[in-house]
């Protein structure tokens, strides 16, 4: 199953060279090793072993191609920008597979494509020039108006939630104060932004919400908005016949239902799982889905990231249970 990772686990998924000489390969065996598929060249002088790679989410290659970029480059490195600037933040990025390192000019440069590297002549002040972990990046701010402007609005509502999540929310529940604080950050910043896709990154941020936890949920909010649906519920707090917590991802007060992405991750990923097998997983969501129901009397539809792929693909599968926009 493909897992998460962070700059100092891509750092030590990439091997170099002289690593691979150690381990008593020869130049040949390097070459060879690399045309059977056996380990994937990153960068020049730097690899990552095939089962590595392959065991990664999009947002994990993307960052080990990054960080690979970063360690071959003269001090003080570029400034990653966009994509590449989102997963040093840890954002994710939702179904987006970068075939590029993208990084912003900084100086006199022209923009350009060189060795796997798009140079964006974007223009960015100092003051969004961060560093993460010695990487240097445009700031989280900058990077989510960027993906907002750059990217489809799938990817960059996922984005924006996520920088709103780590600002406001705590567990379910997210800081009214905080939120709206971050909004008129971001709209001001937005206002002040003319050119190319800023109508949709403007969108992007009314839109954003960080009570979504998974990219899943933001993408189904965001198929919910192109559907005629008014903001659902999210989150909705429901106190057990024991006196459990349960929080639901959406309420549909009109459909007297709850709705609930489910991403396989809470299956398979085994540090979602909790240290549950999956078939515990399930009988607990169960045991969870029948107390909700006893409890409020409404029932609970279930989707999955096949069903949001589609603006009516989704709509049909809410009608099969009830809910409609409306009108």
């Amino acid at each position: 199953m493909p897992k998460r990772i962070d700059i100092a686990a891509a750092r030590a998924l990439l091997l170099t060279r002289d690593d691979l000489r150690h381990r008593g390969y020869t130049e040949r065996d390097i070459e060879r090793l690399v045309r059977e598929g056996v380990i994937h060249r990153v960068r020049n002088g730097r690899y990552i072993s095939a089962d590595d790679r392959a065991g990664l989410w999009n947002e994990g290659r993307h960052l080990v191609d990054v960080v690979a970029t970063h360690l071959n480059s003269n001090a003080p490195g570029p400034v990653f920008w966009g994509p590449s600037a989102a997963v040093i933040h840890g954002l994710p990025l939702y179904r987006l597979a970068p075939q590029h390192v993208h990084t912003a000019i900084i100086g006199a440069r022209h923009g350009r494509t060189c060795a796997g590297v798009v140079w964006h002549n974007v223009g960015v002040d100092a003051s969004d020039i961060v560093e993460v972990e010695g990487i240097r990046c445009t700031s989280l701010d900058r990077t989510v108006l960027d993906l907002g402007r750059s990217t489809s609005a799938e990817v960059a509502l996922s984005a924006a939630d996520a920088a709103l999540r780590s600002e406001a929310v705590s567990g379910h529940a997210q800081d009214a104060d905080a939120a709206s604080a971050w909004v008129g950050r971001m709209s001001d910043r937005a206002e002040r932004s003319h050119g190319r896709g800023i109508r949709r990154a403007r969108r992007i941020i009314d839109l954003a919400d960080g009570r979504a936890q998974l990219p899943g949920e933001s993408v189904s909010r965001l198929q919910l908005a192109r559907l005629g649906f008014a903001r659902p519920l999210l989150q909705v707090h429901v106190v057990g016949p024991s006196g459990e917590d349960y929080w639901l991802d959406f309420g549909f007060r009109r459909a007297r239902c709850f709705g609930e992405f489910d991403g396989t991750g809470k299956y398979f990923d085994e540090a979602l799982r909790d240290g549950r097998t999956a078939e515990e997983v399930v009988m607990a969501e169960k045991r969870r889905e029948d107390a909700v129901r006893g409890v409020t009397g409404w029932r609970t539809a279930r989707w999955g990231s096949s069903h949001i792929l589609s603006t009516d693909d989704f709509g049909r599968t809410l009608a099969a249970y009830g809910i409609r926009p409306p009108g």
